[in-house]
């Protein structure tokens, strides 16, 4: 390694430690019929976006459905503000994913019955934040707010819980596949929202994708092979 080598990596070593952690995850590992991961060690900064990649199987989604709180592996810890969240009562775990994690899945769970206007009401009196028009025009759904669910493209209804999500004001957002249903041009138009949002609220994204286009966006890319998380 050289000494411009050196210089960079020292400067992003100071960046990375004058961000706060916001979430810690110690020795995750998991499995179903067979081991998915061992020992996963990783710490999410705010103002960070994280990107996990792999073959399928390997278990990305699984491992983000963990850093979200929303499974519990089979052994490992996961710190947020202190806390390990598997110390909550459940009440106060609810009050962490409604509050301060926003999660995107790669099926939107929109409300059918509701139209696209009321279903960011939704996430409005969850939250007690505002709806922000100019997130809505940058998602390029603005003129859409009065359709039906149904009446939407699958890309639009994407991009409508990507806002519902923001909306909530999220100190962390994990999205598993966020564009998978957008165009090239689209989907670029949405992570620069996403990263916009990480770096304007002290806030961070981890990001589960196979696209490594998309994935080199990121501050930091792991990859999941051979039941580790390498860091590439």
């Amino acid at each position: 390694m050289n000494n411009s080598d050196l210089n960079v990596e020292n400067k992003h070593s100071r960046l990375v430690a004058s961000k706060r952690l916001l979430l810690e995850a110690k020795n995750i590992s998991h499995e179903f019929d067979y081991t998915l991961f061992n020992n996963i060690t990783l710490n999410i900064h705010e103002k960070e976006s994280i990107a996990i990649i792999g073959v399928s199987g390997t278990g990305k989604s699984t491992l983000l459905n963990i850093l979200c709180s929303l499974l519990k592996p089979k052994s490992g810890e996961l710190i947020y503000k202190n806390r390990s969240l598997y110390d909550l009562k459940e009440k106060e775990l609810l009050k962490v994913r409604r509050e301060d994690f926003g999660i995107i899945f790669q099926a939107h769970y929109l409300f059918r019955g509701f139209n696209a206007n009321e279903n960011l009401k939704i996430a409005e009196l969850l939250s007690s934040n505002k709806q922000d028009d100019n997130l809505l025009k940058d998602l390029k759904i603005d003129h859409v707010m009065n359709q039906g669910v149904g009446e939407l493209s699958g890309g639009q209804q994407q991009r409508l819980s990507i806002a519902r999500v923001i909306t909530k004001k999220p100190k962390i957002i994990f999205a598993d596949e966020p564009t998978g249903n957008l165009d090239k041009e689209t989907a670029a138009e949405v992570m620069k929202t996403m990263f916009s949002y990480i770096e304007d609220n002290d806030a961070a994204l981890v990001l589960v994708t196979h696209e490594e286009d998309l994935a080199k966006q990121c501050d930091k890319v792991y990859k999941l092979i051979n039941n580790e998380l390498v860091e590439l």
